[in-house]
């Protein structure tokens, strides 16, 4: 479902479409602050279902709430529930789901009190095992529409203002005023791109849910192309399966008056965008690693965006480099050693300075990750050092695995070029050791 990197993103439509409720500041309130946790670009928010605490993506390019991967909440409440069909991005067939309407969703200070939810029951589609945290949904449009919303990727905060003088000054502070368009309740904004040294403007979703740079769409436009040195790979999950596709570097890409050199761009193939119903003139997406660079706020009322340049503006854009996608699958019994310091309470023990104090230890036992290798490209250095899909990770150059977080895994693989990881995995009940050296093609 995603790359290592966390290529994850989602984007889908859902027939039937329905107005949601908008959120409303509790009395008194004119801000609120929601601490988010940012995972490969990807924003998670704390929100509450009829009373019960979920954790969702934050996500511009979905516009209803969607829920899954409830079987360990059981006390969500569903009001008014009927079956429909999900159906988005990927090539497979729509799956079953549930319109749920009359919901309490709480956010902080804020209240959505007639909520629209659609709830997936594949319990396949799973974003936790690929984000590493527990995940229960996405929520998009229904949080944005109604006031100004800040992510402030630098102190992982979303930051939401109701829409007065006061606070419309400080969001225009020191920022640029970019406009955009809200079309079927998703945030578009114009940009320009070079590839191959051709320049041409190219209209884009904005997509937070999308935690790449760009993506932009083959056969759209005979602009884009994809350049000559690229790679196929997996680019992420949609409702309706696997996104596959390309990725290259692409020249340069501009919003307003910031310039990038040489992000990489993701090209997906036709079939994994057959069931996206297109806005007009739209080219592709912007994600999450190039909006990671600022502070961003929406306005979508008055149709703006404000971007503010943060300590990683100039950060340089990498990738996956092993070509292996992990997923946390699971949890293990591991047994720890912890050290106990103790001191002595006779008075004769301080006659020797040695021995004041004591050392011993115990054991515990603490539930740990098991780490599986989900997808692997062809060609790529681990698939040519002969690991497989399905191999079970025991340790990351000779540290176990469990010691890491899928996050710290993900950085690991798209460290500088020429590092040599060693993996040692269970194969079938046996243990085997691979070493490769992390390339880069592009």
């Amino acid at each position: 479902m995603k790359k290592m990197l966390l290529l994850f993103f989602v984007f889908i439509y859902v027939f039937p479409v329905f107005a949601q409720d908008e959120f409303q500041f509790e009395k008194g309130i004119d801000k609120v602050k929601i601490p988010f946790q940012l995972i490969n670009n990807l924003i998670f928010i704390p929100i509450k279902v009829n009373g019960t605490e979920l954790t969702v993506l934050l996500d511009s390019g979905v516009q209803e709430t969607i829920l899954f991967s409830l079987e360990d909440k059981n006390e969500v409440n569903l009001k008014n529930t009927e079956k429909i069909s999900l159906r988005g991005l990927g090539s497979e067939d729509a799956i079953e789901g549930l319109k749920s309407e009359g919901n309490l969703v709480e956010v902080n200070g804020m209240q959505s009190k007639e909520h629209l939810l659609y709830i997936i029951l594949d319990p396949s589609f799973n974003l936790s095992s690929h984000v590493g945290i527990p995940v229960n949904g996405i929520i998009g449009y229904s949080f944005l529409q109604h006031n100004l919303v800040e992510i402030n990727y630098a102190k992982k905060q979303v930051i939401v203002y109701k829409d007065n003088p006061k606070n419309r000054k400080r969001v225009e502070k020191n920022s640029n005023k970019i406009p955009i368009s809200i079309e079927r309740s998703k945030p578009y904004i114009k940009t320009t791109m070079v590839i191959d040294s051709i320049a041409f403007p190219a209209k884009l979703l904005i997509d937070i849910g999308n935690s790449d740079a760009i993506w932009l769409f083959q056969k759209i436009s005979d602009k884009i192309s994809v350049p000559e040195k690229n790679f196929d790979d997996y680019l992420g999950k949609g409702f309706s399966g696997d996104v596959l596709g390309k990725r290259a570097r692409i020249s340069e890409f501009t919003i307003s008056d910031f310039k990038f050199n040489k992000p990489i761009a993701a090209f997906p193939d036709s079939s994994s965008i057959r069931h996206v119903t297109m806005a007009s003139n739209r080219l592709g997406s912007v994600g999450g690693e190039i909006l990671k660079r600022f502070s961003v706020v929406f306005d979508y009322p008055n149709e703006y965006i404000y971007l503010k340049k943060n300590k990683d503006f100039n950060a340089p854009f990498h990738y996956n480099k092993s070509g292996i996608e992990i997923s946390h699958v699971g949890v293990q019994w591991v047994q720890e050693t912890v050290r106990l310091n103790t001191v002595p309470v006779s008075a004769n023990s301080y006659s020797n300075k040695e021995d004041r104090n004591s050392v011993e230890f115990k054991y515990k036992f603490e539930l740990k990750p098991v780490f599986e290798i989900a997808n692997i490209r062809k060609k790529s250095p681990a698939e040519n050092s002969g690991l497989q899909k399905g191999d079970i990770i025991i340790s990351i150059n000779k540290n176990p695995a469990y010691k890491y977080t899928l996050q710290q895994i993900n950085l690991l693989l798209k460290s500088e070029e020429d590092k040599w990881i060693t993996l040692e995995i269970e194969r079938e009940g046996k243990l085997q050791v691979f070493k490769f050296q992390l390339v880069d093609i592009l």
